[in-house]
């Protein structure tokens, strides 16, 4: 499967607008680190972008969630690396490699980003730094869905949690068209 088939799968499979833009948010994030951390792009890309395939039928049986699109995933000839980071994901089984280690922490930390730029006077991610989404990162009530711990997980990735946070806003900011921020 290349991105091109992967991406026309999320648009067959997934119907929220939003989510889809958090998928990219998650795949551009994923070549940042894969980059930074001397791993392949297009393997973490391809496990970001398709980590929430399978929302839609699994959103009131979170149980589900990650297995379902390991299921829908089948023959499709992605590496098994890539299965695992999506169901690692969800918490539902140890994250053993770098990239569930990566793709654990990188899911909630596009919401805070996204929060923030919403947030900030500009609503572009052009416009933040790190010190701004780390600001917002330290007030709780803010984007509380973005849970800080699992963001903090990045410590896994021998990472400080101000160059984590630096490697996702390079990524998103990369493709903030695509995101409409």
């Amino acid at each position: 499967m290349n991105r091109d088939e992967a991406f026309e799968l999320i648009k067959e499979k997934v119907s929220n607008k939003n989510l889809i833009k958090h998928m990219l948010a998650v795949e551009a994030c994923m070549i940042e680190m894969a980059e930074l951390l001397g791993e392949d792009k297009e393997t973490w890309a391809m496990a970001g972008l398709l980590h929430d395939l399978d929302y839609d039928i699994t959103k009131d049986n979170f149980p589900r969630h990650g297995f379902e699109t390991v299921e829908m995933l089948e023959g499709k000839g992605l590496p098994e690396d890539v299965l695992q980071a999506i169901v690692s994901h969800t918490g539902h089984v140890e994250r053993t490699s770098v990239m569930d280690k990566g793709l654990y922490a990188i899911d909630p930390t596009t919401g805070l980003i996204v929060a923030a730029a919403l947030m900030h006077p500009s609503k572009k991610l052009k416009s933040l730094d790190v010190d701004f989404v780390m600001r917002r990162f330290k007030e709780k009530r803010f984007a509380a869905g973005a849970d800080r711990e699992q963001i903090k997980t990045c410590s896994e990735l021998d990472l400080e949690l101000e160059d984590f946070i630096g490697v996702c806003l390079k990524g998103m900011q990369s493709i903030s068209d695509d995101l409409g921020l």
